[in-house]
């Protein structure tokens, strides 16, 4: 039997996963336990590839082989054994979802409570009147009648429909065989014993006279059974005629006590926009409908008629529309070859809704429509058209019955645009009845929690109806982590991959309380974080490394956090104790005196901003979560600039306008998005170096001999790549109730190229072990080769030098391929030489090397939080690839809560000062020894601390 203290602990042996070079390891249950390193260095192999993996492999396999069919598979993975491990919880920084039907709400249960909630207390309440609408029970009528008018005479009737013409002695037995012997017509009492025929139909209706009765306490059983008996026959309706006073109605069904307008009977369907009962008929759910936006289909104004200002009749195929429309000007004395900027607005109208003498744009559209069957018409409608807010349902997604019923007088859209902070404080202040606490406590009660679960994570400033799909990875995340702490697990391993991305540093501290109260209540926790604080205050610290890819996979130190951090060997505890650092910019670069600017920014959050962003600087970008960052920079500078540019037609955020275009050649979103989605893309590929590689390959002697030509020594091309695996180098075997599996190739073992290309050899490798190289291995390897040498340097100076070339890009990391991506800018700008450039007056950069600009306009590069999966020393080799991209004549704009990429900033941009409704403003802008000095700047408060930091060591 094992000691107590062995089962204490998650004792792993013999891990080998991915990098990892024959690990074992022992860490604590019930305690935070960061797992740190270099990018690359087999961090996430360990905490998500073995722990992860096993935990979630154990639970699934003691499931039935019925349930297995339906969840996700995971392999065991190649590890010795696992002792103590828990059942596995994996909260990663991924946002999968792509659907525009999850929302924050939703996702979170909130809007299910809130449905419930609207359900039971709900009132609808009348649009045209204002009046609340009620439905009426016996008991409550009853109430009503003798509260008001106790003491009066009453008749109690029900409605009934008048007969048809000759109809009228069938309808009289009728009703006297039913027992009923009188009528009400207007103002007559008519006894069917007496009458032959019945009185012709009132204006005031017809009613059937069920009692007559003094309304009194005395009374009530008499009344009771007179009232049931009228909702009954009356199908929900119930008359009382007061005598004196007049006709009083009531309905089992919600009814406007003024105007007679009935309402749905809520119910929690009705409140469900994913439902057909309470989604809108138009939207059909989504809040906006897809319309044709005349800025797409006529993006510059500056063409004329003839030089084919309508866009979609510029194409080969549509050139039929783009002649007749031309001869129909002609002919009517329009000129064509005016910019279209210059046409008057009839001349606009006609080109839309065209006349008898030629097809309009909406004639064209219209055509198009009916051949939507066909799969490139449904592609070539899509690029002209944006979405815009529905014009039925205003963007609330509901049908109009479910809006009108409300809480506190608010209906469940309002709620759902509120911020989590005001929801909570609008659920806090609701004035409530006693009957209606009674119902929804419990409601009120997990509404509460789980808002404010939210709220501890640091997301108090999204709305409730925010898309699930618009979160950061670091938001999902949280919201993810949200929910785990509403589930109040125990005996849990939860393994985290960095939850503070996306979290201002104030809010740092907030998060690792929360992830030690998860532990406290019984649970292994294990995040892998690169975050100083986060590190700090874990009470257990992994670093794996020494360094990446090949060079790492083993323990560095594994400790409690006082010993780690006085570790001589770990590169973190160096950086943790001010032993390495990322230094100051001894200056800071003063631009080409151009400015970029945004006027009157008010998208979401932001309140009519004017930023400036002066060019040719590396420009930071800060402010607490939900202060406006991405909604600036993503929303409505990139997506302005990527149309002004024609790099994509995304619709824009609301702005006045931008100013400074002509000073940029174009615009690039470098994110963190995969670089391909098949094993085919891979580093070397994407950096377009494996063309020259080829050329080597097909200028050898046996490549001659054998009449090789640079195209077979490609596996995405027929002739030298093994045809049985179409040059993958795996077979698929797909499994009916199991996970497909990839087997290597039987025909080329894996190496993608046929028998007789691999006997070709440069300098004694084939192209198989060539691709199979290291980047830092193929710098030496191609040592004689300028180009190449330039593209694999450029691998290496970004931290990459341990990727393979042919490594599939599907097993990159987003930071990894990010990194890639700015590789390959920096390919295109001329590597690390430059020969467009000039040196800029004054001012030298650490190095000693002459500030350069471009003398033609540059790109401007936007990141968002670039520093995400990133070692200090990856910062550090990160900040100088970015340095050199500014360098080239670019400028770089940066989301980023990183303190050391803002202190090595040239300009910054902080927004604030709080998230959500109290964020959207300037706080500050400057250099960062000005923003540090910004009372009213959190990040201004950090960054002081960072650089006298920085500035003491």
């Amino acid at each position: 039997m094992e000691p107590q203290s062995a089962v204490r602990s998650l004792i792993v042996e013999g891990a080998r996963q991915n990098n990892l070079k024959n690990i074992s390891l022992t860490l604590p249950h019930d305690q935070v336990t960061a797992v740190t390193g270099l990018s690359g260095s087999g961090k996430s192999s360990l905490a998500f590839d073995t722990l992860y993996a096993e935990g979630q492999w154990r639970y699934v396999e003691s499931l039935s082989t019925y349930a297995r069919m339906f969840l996700e598979k995971v392999s065991r993975p190649d590890v010795d054994r696992i002792l103590n491990v828990r059942p596995a919880i994996a909260i990663e920084q991924k946002n999968q979802v792509r659907t525009a039907r999850s929302t924050v709400g939703t996702s979170t249960e909130i809007a299910d409570l809130l449905r419930l909630l609207f359900a039971k207390i709900g009132r609808p309440v009348c649009p045209d009147c204002g009046v609340e609408a009620r439905a009426f029970h016996p008991d409550s009528v009853i109430d009503d009648l003798l509260g008001r008018f106790s003491g009066a005479r009453a008749l109690i009737l029900f409605p009934i429909k008048p007969p048809v013409a000759k109809q009228e002695e069938a309808f009289r037995q009728s009703l006297l065989t039913r027992g009923y012997a009188r009528l009400k017509a207007g103002d007559d009492i008519v006894d069917l014993h007496d009458a032959p025929r019945l009185l012709p139909q009132t204006q005031d209706g017809l009613y059937v006279v069920l009692d007559r009765l003094v309304l009194g306490r005395d009374n009530r059983s008499r009344l009771a059974e007179a009232v049931e008996t009228a909702f009954r026959e009356g199908e929900g309706y119930c008359a009382v005629d007061v005598i004196g006073t007049g006709m009083q109605t009531y309905s089992s069904g919600f009814l406007c006590q003024r105007c007679g307008r009935t309402f749905e009977l809520p119910r929690p369907v009705l409140f469900s926009f994913n439902h057909p009962l309470g989604a809108c008929p138009e939207c059909k759910g989504f809040g906006n409908v897809l319309r044709y936006d005349p800025d797409l289909v006529i993006p510059d104004h500056g063409k004329s008629l003839a030089q084919g200002a309508i866009e979609p009749w510029s194409k080969a195929g549509t050139d039929w529309w783009q002649k007749q429309m031309l001869l129909a000007m002609k002919r009517q004395g329009i000129a064509i070859s005016a910019p279209f900027k210059d046409l008057p607005q009839p001349v606009r109208d006609l080109l839309w809704k065209g006349d008898k003498s030629f097809d309009g744009i909406n004639d064209f559209f219209t055509y198009l429509e009916g051949k939507r069957y066909k799969l490139h018409v449904r592609v070539l409608l899509s690029r002209y058209r944006t979405p815009v807010t529905c014009p039925s349902c205003h963007g609330s997604r509901l049908k109009p019955a479910a809006r009108c019923v409300k809480i506190g007088g608010r209906d469940i859209h309002d709620i759902a645009e509120m911020t989590v902070e005001r929801a909570t404080a609008w659920l806090n202040d609701l004035a409530l009845s006693p009957f209606e606490i009674e119902i929804a406590a419990d409601l009120l009660r997990h509404l509460r929690a789980k808002l404010g679960f939210l709220t501890r994570v640091g997301l108090g400033y999204l709305t409730l109806a925010r898309q699930t799909k618009t979160l950061s990875g670091g938001e999902a995340q949280r919201v993810s982590l949200a929910n785990q702490l509403g589930a109040r697990l125990v005996g849990t391993l939860y393994v985290l991959d960095e939850p503070t991305i996306g979290l201002h540093a104030r809010d740092t501290a907030l998060l690792a309380e929360i992830l030690r109260d998860l532990a406290s209540a019984g649970n292994t926790v294990v995040v892998v974080e690169h975050d100083r604080r986060m590190i700090e205050s874990a009470d257990y610290v992994v670093e794996l490394g020494p360094q990446s890819g090949e060079k790492g996979g083993e323990v560095v130190c594994a400790a409690p956090v006082k010993d780690f951090l006085t570790d001589r060997r770990a590169i973190t505890a160096r950086y943790l104790r001010g032993e390495d650092q990322i230094p100051v910019p001894k200056t800071r670069r003063r631009g080409n005196g151009k400015l970029l600017v945004v006027a009157g920014a008010s998208e979401h959050n932001l309140k009519d901003l004017l930023v400036r962003l002066p060019l040719h600087m590396l420009i930071c970008v800060t402010g607490v979560s939900g202060s406006g960052k991405s909604t600036l920079v993503e929303d409505v500078l990139y997506r302005a600039l990527a149309r002004a540019f024609r790099v994509e037609s995304l619709s824009m955020g609301r702005f006045a306008a931008i100013k400074g275009i002509e000073h940029l050649s174009g615009v690039r979103m470098i994110d963190q998005q995969p670089i391909g989605r098949t094993p085919r893309s891979n580093p070397i590929t994407y950096l377009k170096a494996f063309e020259e590689i080829r050329r080597l390959f097909a200028s050898e002697r046996e490549a001659l001999r054998r009449s090789f030509t640079p195209g077979h020594f490609s596996f995405n091309a027929a002739g030298g790549r093994c045809e049985r695996c179409e040059g993958s180098g795996v077979e698929k075997l797909e499994m009916y109730f199991f996970e497909d599996m990839y087997v290597p190739c039987e025909v080329c073992e894996g190496k993608r190229f046929k028998p007789e290309v691999l006997t070709v050899r440069h300098r004694g490798k084939n192209i198989s072990e060539v691709l199979a190289m290291t980047a830092d291995e193929a710098m030496s390897f191609f040592a004689g080769v300028p180009k190449l040498q330039e593209r694999l340097h450029l691998l290496s100076s970004i931290g990459l030098g341990y990727l393979r070339l042919g490594q599939s890009a599907t097993t990159l990391s987003g930071g990894e391929a990010q990194r890639l991506k700015i590789a390959a800018e920096l390919a295109m700008n001329g590597g690390s030489s430059h020969r467009r450039t000039a040196p800029l007056p004054g001012g030298t950069r650490n190095d000693g090397h002459h500030r350069e600009r471009s003398q033609s306009p540059g790109m401007l590069y936007i990141m968002d939080e670039p520093t995400t999966g990133l070692h200090f020393d990856d910062v550090k080799k990160l900040l100088a690839v970015l340095h050199r991209l500014v360098d080239a004549g670019n400028t770089v704009l940066v989301v980023e809560h990183n303190l050391d990429v803002i202190k090595s900033a040239d300009w910054i941009v902080d927004l604030g000062p709080e998230g959500g409704d109290a964020g959207g403003r300037i706080v500050a802008e400057g250099r960062p020894e000005q923003v540090a000095t910004t009372a009213a700047s959190h990040t201004g408060r950090f960054l002081a601390e960072s650089l006298a930091a920085t500035a003491a060591t």
